[in-house]
């Protein structure tokens, strides 16, 4: 799996729409869902915002590992 397939399987095991993550993430829907369709490149400062919205690893978000969960 890549970023946005990822990407798409947290907000959709959250029953979060695109609209309103674009909305917690702070970013206009176009640009969100891009990041969703194609995996348009984005900011690491938007990165961290997604990992931490759905606590996950930004590694596991850019499928450098499997491990989901962020070590604190």
């Amino acid at each position: 799996m890549i970023f946005n397939e990822r990407l798409k399987i947290l907000r959709e095991e959250k029953c979060l729409t695109q609209e309103s993550t674009a909305r917690a993430l702070d970013m206009p829907l176009r640009t969100y869902n891009r990041l969703e369709s194609d995996g348009a490149k984005t900011h690491y400062d938007t990165l961290l915002k997604i990992a931490d919205l759905y606590e996950v690893s930004v590694d596991w978000l850019m499928g450098r590992t499997d491990r989901r969960e962020v070590n604190r």
